[in-house]
């Protein structure tokens, strides 16, 4: 039995500290909207009867913006011309 996208999130919630808070912030990063109460759903015990799973489309979206979070957004690669491909 593996790990749930439940367990995985939950899990990198704690090991970075980040509060309900935090992590709707993390996902604005990423233009994606979640609230603290499908952020509650979530992080329910499973048998809990307003327990939510973490469907895969969260969890992405939530790592992609939490790697802008801690590396911050990636710099605009240079366009070469077509001319100088390999400059000496």
């Amino acid at each position: 039995m593996g790990l749930t996208n439940n367990d995985i999130f939950k899990k990198l919630r704690v090991a970075h500290k980040l509060r309900d808070d935090d992590i709707v912030k993390v996902c604005a990063l990423v233009d994606f909207k979640v609230t603290k109460s499908e952020l509650g759903a979530i992080f329910r015990n499973e048998n809990h009867p307003k327990y939510m799973e973490c469907g895969d489309q969260i969890l992405r979206n939530f790592l992609n913006g939490l790697i802008i979070h801690l590396r911050g957004p990636m710099p605009e690669k240079k366009k070469t011309s077509p001319n100088n491909k390999n400059p000496k």
